[in-house]
Protein backbone atom coordinates (compact mmCIF):
# COMPACT_ATOMS: atom_id res chain seq x y z
CA UNK A 1 0.00 0.00 0.00
CA UNK A 2 1.51 3.35 -1.06
CA UNK A 3 1.71 6.51 0.99
CA UNK A 4 -0.99 8.28 -1.03
CA UNK A 5 -3.56 5.53 -0.47
CA UNK A 6 -2.62 5.52 3.20
CA UNK A 7 -3.33 9.25 3.41
CA UNK A 8 -6.65 8.73 1.66
CA UNK A 9 -7.61 6.13 4.27
CA UNK A 10 -7.18 8.78 6.94
CA UNK A 11 -8.82 11.55 4.94
CA UNK A 12 -12.21 10.56 6.28
CA UNK A 13 -14.78 12.50 8.21
CA UNK A 14 -15.72 11.44 11.70
CA UNK A 15 -19.50 11.61 12.08
CA UNK A 16 -20.74 14.56 14.12
CA UNK A 17 -22.74 12.25 16.42
CA UNK A 18 -19.47 10.80 17.74
CA UNK A 19 -18.78 14.15 19.40
CA UNK A 20 -20.62 15.01 22.59
CA UNK A 21 -20.55 18.56 23.88
CA UNK A 22 -18.97 17.52 27.19
CA UNK A 23 -16.36 15.21 25.71
CA UNK A 24 -12.76 16.28 25.33
CA UNK A 25 -11.54 16.49 21.75
CA UNK A 26 -7.97 15.91 20.61
CA UNK A 27 -6.99 18.20 17.75
CA UNK A 28 -4.07 16.58 16.01
CA UNK A 29 -1.68 17.10 13.15
CA UNK A 30 -1.22 13.63 11.68
CA UNK A 31 1.83 12.41 9.82
CA UNK A 32 3.42 9.24 8.49
CA UNK A 33 6.52 7.37 9.56
CA UNK A 34 6.70 4.38 7.27
CA UNK A 35 3.25 2.80 7.08
CA UNK A 36 2.13 4.07 10.50
CA UNK A 37 0.09 7.19 11.21
CA UNK A 38 1.08 9.38 14.16
CA UNK A 39 -0.57 12.39 15.72
CA UNK A 40 0.64 15.35 17.79
CA UNK A 41 -1.29 18.13 19.49
CA UNK A 42 -1.99 20.88 16.98
CA UNK A 43 -1.24 23.54 19.60
CA UNK A 44 2.40 22.41 19.75
CA UNK A 45 2.87 22.81 15.99
CA UNK A 46 4.32 26.13 14.87
CA UNK A 47 4.65 25.30 11.20
CA UNK A 48 5.32 22.60 8.65
CA UNK A 49 8.09 23.17 6.12
CA UNK A 50 9.64 21.30 3.23
CA UNK A 51 13.01 19.67 3.77
CA UNK A 52 15.91 22.08 3.52
CA UNK A 53 19.65 22.00 4.04
CA UNK A 54 20.50 20.93 7.56
CA UNK A 55 23.83 21.93 9.09
CA UNK A 56 25.32 18.96 10.93
CA UNK A 57 26.53 19.41 14.50
CA UNK A 58 29.38 17.11 15.54
CA UNK A 59 29.16 14.84 18.58
CA UNK A 60 25.38 14.76 18.90
CA UNK A 61 23.02 11.84 19.26
CA UNK A 62 22.56 9.85 16.04
CA UNK A 63 18.93 10.96 15.66
CA UNK A 64 19.94 14.65 15.76
CA UNK A 65 20.34 15.69 12.13
CA UNK A 66 21.68 19.16 12.96
CA UNK A 67 20.23 22.66 12.81
CA UNK A 68 18.36 24.84 10.32
CA UNK A 69 18.07 28.60 10.03
CA UNK A 70 14.37 29.43 10.05
CA UNK A 71 13.92 33.16 9.52
CA UNK A 72 16.99 33.99 11.58
CA UNK A 73 16.35 31.43 14.33
CA UNK A 74 18.63 28.41 14.70
CA UNK A 75 16.43 25.37 15.29
CA UNK A 76 17.66 21.85 16.14
CA UNK A 77 16.23 19.10 13.91
CA UNK A 78 15.74 15.46 14.85
CA UNK A 79 14.83 12.53 12.62
CA UNK A 80 11.86 10.77 14.23
CA UNK A 81 12.66 7.52 12.37
CA UNK A 82 16.06 7.41 14.04
CA UNK A 83 14.65 8.58 17.38
CA UNK A 84 12.24 5.65 17.37
CA UNK A 85 14.81 3.17 16.01
CA UNK A 86 12.83 2.67 12.80
CA UNK A 87 14.59 1.77 9.53
CA UNK A 88 16.12 4.81 7.84
CA UNK A 89 14.46 5.82 4.59
CA UNK A 90 15.60 8.13 1.81
CA UNK A 91 14.11 11.59 1.70
CA UNK A 92 11.20 12.01 -0.73
CA UNK A 93 9.17 14.92 -2.07
CA UNK A 94 6.68 14.20 0.76
CA UNK A 95 9.30 14.50 3.55
CA UNK A 96 8.61 17.43 5.86
CA UNK A 97 9.96 19.11 8.97
CA UNK A 98 7.30 19.76 11.58
CA UNK A 99 8.43 22.68 13.76
CA UNK A 100 7.04 22.31 17.27
CA UNK A 101 7.30 24.06 20.60
CA UNK A 102 7.97 21.70 23.48
CA UNK A 103 8.37 23.09 26.98
CA UNK A 104 9.32 26.57 25.66
CA UNK A 105 11.88 25.15 23.21
CA UNK A 106 11.56 25.04 19.43
CA UNK A 107 12.57 21.85 17.62
CA UNK A 108 12.12 20.46 14.10
CA UNK A 109 11.08 16.85 13.55
CA UNK A 110 11.65 15.11 10.21
CA UNK A 111 8.67 12.96 9.15
CA UNK A 112 7.92 10.97 5.98
CA UNK A 113 4.84 13.03 5.16
CA UNK A 114 2.16 15.15 6.76
CA UNK A 115 -1.39 13.92 6.32
CA UNK A 116 -4.03 16.24 7.79
CA UNK A 117 -5.51 17.92 10.84
CA UNK A 118 -7.90 15.63 12.68
CA UNK A 119 -10.42 16.13 15.50
CA UNK A 120 -10.60 12.97 17.58
CA UNK A 121 -12.97 12.43 20.54
CA UNK A 122 -11.17 11.33 23.72
CA UNK A 123 -13.50 8.30 23.90
CA UNK A 124 -11.75 6.94 20.78
CA UNK A 125 -8.30 7.09 22.42
CA UNK A 126 -6.95 4.25 24.55
CA UNK A 127 -3.81 4.31 26.71
CA UNK A 128 -0.77 2.61 25.18
CA UNK A 129 -0.24 -1.06 25.82
CA UNK A 130 2.94 -1.84 27.77
CA UNK A 131 3.80 -4.28 24.98
CA UNK A 132 4.07 -2.15 21.85
CA UNK A 133 6.07 -3.13 18.79
CA UNK A 134 8.02 -0.52 16.87
CA UNK A 135 8.02 2.70 18.85
CA UNK A 136 8.99 2.58 22.54
CA UNK A 137 5.76 2.92 24.54
CA UNK A 138 7.36 5.68 26.63
CA UNK A 139 6.86 8.03 23.66
CA UNK A 140 3.18 7.16 23.25
CA UNK A 141 0.38 9.12 24.92
CA UNK A 142 -2.34 6.89 23.50
CA UNK A 143 -3.71 5.14 20.45
CA UNK A 144 -6.66 6.67 18.60
CA UNK A 145 -9.16 4.58 16.68
CA UNK A 146 -10.67 6.06 13.53
CA UNK A 147 -12.87 3.54 11.70
CA UNK A 148 -10.50 0.59 11.14
CA UNK A 149 -7.34 2.69 11.39
CA UNK A 150 -5.09 3.48 14.34
CA UNK A 151 -3.26 6.73 15.06
CA UNK A 152 -0.37 6.70 17.53
CA UNK A 153 -0.54 9.84 19.68
CA UNK A 154 2.94 10.99 20.65
CA UNK A 155 3.95 12.53 23.95
CA UNK A 156 6.23 15.29 22.66
CA UNK A 157 7.77 15.93 26.08
CA UNK A 158 9.10 12.34 26.05
CA UNK A 159 10.29 12.56 22.44
CA UNK A 160 12.10 15.72 23.48
CA UNK A 161 13.67 14.37 26.71
CA UNK A 162 17.30 14.37 25.68
CA UNK A 163 17.24 15.98 22.25
CA UNK A 164 17.24 19.54 23.59
CA UNK A 165 20.46 18.90 25.50
CA UNK A 166 22.32 18.20 22.28
CA UNK A 167 23.84 21.63 21.76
Amino acid sequence: MGKDSRKDDFAMNIDAELFSKEEDIYQLVTFLLGEEMYGIDILAVQEIIRMENITEIPRTADYVEGVINLRGKVIPVIDLRKRFNLPVQDESKETRIIVVEIEDKIIGMIVDGVSKVLRLPASLVEPPSPIVGGVDSNYIKGVGKVNENLIILLDLSKVNDSSMNMM
